[in-house]
């Protein structure tokens, strides 16, 4: 189910992407580089959805691409790449932000786990004492 969710994640953003740089004048290299950051973008949305962690990378990963997809109406290849790139960052960013919060939780539960573990350990050996 994920992997065709993901096709019609891609396939709706490639259909999307298509459409909306039709008839436009920047290069096909810039059109292209958008329309990956959109994909980029959507994937990272949905797959991190509303995480605090993230949040604001993803929404400033939104606001690029907006940024690149008006470029893109204007004509303007160098702001639209730019753009373009900095909303891909942004979502590698947001993803790396939530594997750093997941890890973070994983690593605090473990200490906790270890510091009950010493505690118990340390009340056998003094009930044997």
């Amino acid at each position: 189910m994920k992997t065709s969710l993901s096709t019609l994640c891609l396939s709706a953003a490639g259909i999307a992407a298509l459409t909306l740089f039709a008839g436009c004048t920047a290069s096909k290299a810039t059109k292209e580089a958008v329309a990956r950051a959109e994909t980029a973008v959507m994937q990272v949305q949905s797959a991190l959805g509303n995480n605090e962690a993230s949040a604001l990378d993803v929404q400033r990963a939104k606001d690029h691409l907006a940024q690149a997809k008006k470029a893109v109406e204007d004509g303007d290849d160098k702001p639209a790449l730019n753009h373009a790139k900095q909303a891909e960052l942004d979502a590698e960013l947001a993803v790396a932000k939530q594997q750093y919060a997941t890890a973070r939780k994983s690593a605090d539960e473990l200490q906790a786990s270890i510091r009950q573990l010493r505690q118990e350990s340390q009340r056998a050996i003094d009930a044997a004492r």
